[in-house]
């Protein structure tokens, strides 16, 4: 979040010449096997080396995130099921290193998950097309069965005030056969001050790269978040 933009190299090719923060990048091709990922300023200054595995085929954000003992980097795994039918796959990832754990919940007070903690990313659960209003609270309400799709709800719920106190809040159109990840970033240095970026592909896009995600994060099918 504190950070200027930076640059991320594997070995020493240089992989993203720019990335601000809550960007995402394309997914972008690097060998399998071992890689040392390095997190540079535009200056040339090293922030962070770390050495990751990159598995063939198998397309992964790696996220650049704030801790306490200063950057990280986060590999998300982006192999998931086809979306089936007109159905679509949806996730989150929390990685606000000033968060509680944290609840998405819909308008109408169900409970997508719960306790979603600080470089946690849920499980994939389907979604139906449609409208959704979602919202990022602390609470003690139990989740849907995991195994229930997120269905839409009715339109009356759209903008109406939550039965709750939320911290954050987001309207999704989600499309059909599409995969969507919702990252929970930080939004300033105080405590659960966070805000949301949705990042997404669709099936007919081949997701087999490497993209990253600046939310101090992403990689290989990476995606860089910087916090």
């Amino acid at each position: 979040y504190s950070y200027a933009p930076f640059r991320i190299y594997v070995q020493n090719t240089r992989m993203v010449r720019l990335l601000n923060y809550d960007a995402a990048t394309n997914y972008l091709q690097i060998p399998a096997g071992y890689q040392t990922v390095t997190v540079t300023g535009t200056n040339g200054y090293i922030y962070l080396q770390k050495t990751l595995p990159f598995q063939d085929n198998a397309p992964v954000t790696v996220a650049v995130v704030q801790t306490a003992g200063g950057l990280d980097l986060v590999p998300i795994s982006d192999v998931c099921c086809p979306p089936t039918g007109a159905l679509s796959n949806f996730r989150m990832s929390n990685l606000a290193y000033n968060s509680q754990p944290l609840d998405l919940l819909l308008a109408d007070g169900r409970v997508v998950y719960t306790d979603v903690q600080f470089k946690e990313t849920t499980y994939f659960k389907q979604i139906r097309p449609g409208t959704y209003q979602f919202y990022l609270a602390e609470t003690n309400l139990l989740p849907m069965p995991s195994y229930l799709d997120i269905e839409t709800m009715d339109s009356a719920f759209i903008g109406v005030a939550p039965p709750f106190s939320a911290l954050a809040s987001l309207q999704l159109e989600a499309a059909p056969r599409s995969t969507y990840t919702l990252y929970v970033l930080s939004g300033g240095s105080g405590s659960n001050e966070i805000q949301t970026l949705v990042d997404y592909w669709s099936a007919a896009n081949d997701c087999t790269d490497t993209a990253y995600l600046n939310q101090d994060v992403s990689m290989e099918t990476t995606v860089y978040l910087q916090d």
